[in-house]
Formats: C-alpha cells, structure tokens, sequence
C-alpha cells in the first residue's frame, strides 16, 4: 500500500502535477481542510504545527473538499488566497477533491480502506448528529479537517477525527513518534 499511496497522481493548488512521494522520507500529515466551516480555524494550529517541526522532516498536506455541507466552495485560486491572507498558510496546498462518496479521490479510498477508524471519533459523530445532520459512516471521512499522519515510510500510522486539533497531545505524540522513528 506505501507504495501506492506515493504514486497516486495529485495535482498541486498552482496546478502542478504531485504525488505523496514527493515527500519520501518525510512525516506526513494529510488533513481534507475548508474554508468556510467550523473548524476552519485549524488552520492556525496546523501552520503552527508545520512550522514548528518541518525541519525535523514534518509535511503538513492540505486537500480542499466541499464534500461537506459545502463548507469549500471556492476555486483553487480563491482557495489559496483565503489560506494565505487569513492565515498566513505556508504548507502544501492541493486542488480540490472529493474524499468521500462515489466520486471519491482514489489517494482518500486507500486512505480510509486502509485506517478505517479514527482515534477521538466520538464527540465530533455525536456533535453532528445534535446539529440534525447525518455522519458519514465509517469507514469514510467523517467531516472536514481529518487527519491522517504518515511515517518517514509513507505507512499510515494514526487516524484522527476532525475535532482532534493540531495542539491535541494525541496527534502531538503521534507525530513526535513518527519523526523519532
């Protein structure tokens, strides 16, 4: 599967042809990210985080989805503006996906085939169903901002839930780990 998940074709936010093995030997944390949801200011924590450890090897990858509630609407040029004059975003920024549903990017079936179940899924399934909107089911991508982190190896090594923020000891640790390794 690491070897699949490097080849996958992605395309950056600029438009330029990408893959995972782009960043070989480097952690990587994968969040399906959107501009005009709740949990959108993540992206402070996340390029808190990004600059903190990307000279320890750590890769913050972000895919915009409007697989949700419409919460990415934008173009990716609209995308990446917003990132950048809101919240001074530096890390790596892709087109626009789909990470669930039939139309789904295969780098997000692999994903979610292969770590089916997130570490702090219950509160955010919990908050949604309060709010009347139905969850994904599981296996898929539960809402915006999941997280995936890979290790040097391109190996997925933890999943976590959308409400599990950048600052959260669990991803903290997770990460700390997959760069000590």
């Amino acid at each position: 599967m690491t070897d699949t998940l490097d080849t996958i074709p992605l395309t950056t936010i600029e438009g330029q042809p990408a893959t995972l093995g782009d960043w070989s030997g480097k952690v990587r944390l994968l969040v399906n990210v959107a501009s005009k949801c709740g949990l959108t200011k993540q992206y402070e924590g996340l390029e808190k985080l990004y600059r903190e450890k990307k000279d320890a090897g750590l890769e913050v990858l972000g895919f915009p989805a409007n697989d949700f509630k419409g919460q990415e609407p934008g173009t990716e040029a609209e995308i990446a503006s917003f990132c950048s004059l809101t919240y001074d975003v530096t890390f790596p920024m892709f087109a626009k996906i789909e990470v669930t549903g039939a139309g789904i990017h295969p780098l997000y079936r692999a994903l979610t085939f292969t770590h089916p179940s997130a570490t702090g899924e219950g509160p955010m399934r919990q908050r949604l169903e309060g709010l009347g909107i139905a969850p994904n089911p599981a296996p898929g991508v539960l809402w915006n901002f999941e997280k995936f982190l890979l290790g040097r190896d391109g190996r997925i090594v933890a999943r976590f839930a959308p409400d599990v923020t950048a600052d959260d000891p669990r991803l903290r640790q997770a990460v700390e780990a997959a760069l000590a390794a």
